[in-house]
């Protein structure tokens, strides 16, 4: 395949090409989300942002726009440098964006569970009734109410 076709089939290689496209066309073409579905639940979840301003599936990205999206419990931060409408091979989709994300924090850096002290928390069902005869509340066998 030529640099002409690759760049036809992108939707984004003559200079006449598009100047902008939909924020969940351009996620999944740029193979950031795995289909375009999931790219328009995302946008409607308010999990995609443009230039810092909630994104609808339909709203339009164009270069220089940073894209702003939540995957995994961690943000990924964007800046398109280019716009594809149709999918393209990895190779091609990375050209799309720099990826000025901050790295993922490692998970040995996790704090480690926390280990409950024997006594500390609620009570065990042994327990409660051993506080409540010391307080003199609760049940006792005697009542019926």
């Amino acid at each position: 395949m030529t640099a002409r076709s690759q760049a036809g089939s992108s939707g984004a290689g003559d200079p006449n090409g598009p100047t902008s496209a939909r924020i969940d066309v351009w996620l999944w073409s740029v193979r950031q989300i795995k289909s375009r579905s999931a790219a328009t639940s995302a946008c409607k979840a308010g999990h995609v942002r443009i230039n810092g301003e909630t994104a609808k599936p339909a709203q339009h990205v164009s270069v220089g726009d940073e894209v702003r999206y939540r995957v995994d419990g961690f943000d990924r931060l964007l800046t398109v440098t280019r716009i594809l409408t149709k999918r393209v091979g990895a190779p091609i989709a990375r050209t799309a964006y720099i990826d000025t994300s901050p790295p993922r924090p490692s998970p040995l850096d996790a704090p480690a569970a926390v280990i409950r002290d024997r006594g500390a928390g609620r009570p065990t069902k042994k327990e409660r009734r051993q506080l409540d005869a010391l307080m003199g509340g609760g049940r006792h066998r005697g009542d019926h109410n």
